[in-house]
């Protein structure tokens, strides 16, 4: 399979809701046009940052219907379709394919902790089942789970569309081996912020960013600087957004990041249980940190 370039930037996007908390379609469709001219070369639909735990199958198919209708063919539409059950994640990928997105993420398998050979068939199973192109995702401090290198390379090996990965460990270590594991086409994408330049120093490809909602043009520049040999001009962006990159994340994601887009005028409305909104203080921490960057 001929690796696709899902690009550098990728925006792990929220899902606007209304008062009442049903998707705001019309908003999702203004905000996938805002990140795509603001820094976002593709979107993430229906990743954990949009909420997916809480949306039903037909809200996640008519959101990528939304997003592919506004954006697509601008830049890459990624749908997340992964969850804890192999079923329902191919049942939803084949869903995306059909809507017209450019690939799928999967999240290694939350709260049912799989083994090595449970991730490795699990994964496998849903990437044979579509065409597209395949992200895993790997994140254990949200899934209870590692998917470990060997694991990514013995993916990468017998399953062609398994082309990238977004790896959210926190371990350089981690990341340094998936680099000399995997061949050189297949991505790796930092899923943390604040790792984004560490990562690009070991041989990753971009960032599947949050902070991207409200700062894409300043992290691709961070990128541009980086793959064009000006390391201390990169350093010195990654400085000045690491207080950005950090203030995303003092509660749990999304809730920093729509109280962001909120705060700049791009209602996203709130958060559906079991998460809340955030607090008062918590808005003064996040609109503080947007200032401090020049982002508000």
């Amino acid at each position: 399979m001929t690796a696709i370039d899902f690009g550098r930037v990728i925006t792990a996007m929220v899902t606007p809701f209304n008062a009442d908390l049903s998707v705001n379609y019309a908003q999702a469709k203004k905000l996938s046009r805002y990140l795509v001219e603001n820094g976002s070369d593709g979107l993430v639909v229906c990743g954990t940052t949009g909420e997916s735990p809480t949306l039903s199958k037909e809200e996640k198919i008519n959101l990528c219907k939304a997003v592919v209708e506004e954006v697509g063919g601008q830049a890459t539409v990624i749908a997340g379709t992964g969850s804890y059950d192999t079923a329902g994640s191919i049942a939803l990928t084949k869903e995306a394919e059909k809507v017209g997105c450019d690939g799928v993420m999967l999240v290694a398998p939350y709260y049912n902790k799989p083994s090595q050979e449970g991730l490795y068939r699990h994964f496998r199973a849903v990437a044979e089942s579509t065409s597209l192109p395949v992200i895993l995702y790997n994140i254990p401090g949200r899934t209870g789970i590692n998917v470990l290198p060997s694991t990514v390379a013995r993916l990468a090996k017998d399953v062609p569309n398994i082309a990238a990965i977004k790896e959210a460990a926190g371990n350089i270590d981690q990341v340094s081996e998936l680099r000399s594991l995997l061949p050189e086409d297949f991505a790796i994408y930092s899923g943390d912020d604040s790792m984004t330049l560490p990562m690009l120093s070991l041989g990753a490809k971009g960032v599947i960013s949050v902070a991207a909602h409200v700062a894409g043009k300043q992290i691709q520049a961070m990128i541009d600087a980086y793959t064009s040999g000006n390391t201390t001009l990169a350093a010195n962006m990654h400085k000045n957004l690491y207080p950005l990159f950090k203030g995303l994340f003092i509660t749990t994601n999304p809730v920093p990041v729509k109280a962001a887009l909120n705060l700049k005028g791009f209602a996203v409305g709130g958060v559906r249980l079991p998460l809340v909104e955030a607090t008062g203080n918590e808005i003064e921490s996040v609109k503080n940190v947007m200032q401090n960057t020049g982002l508000l």
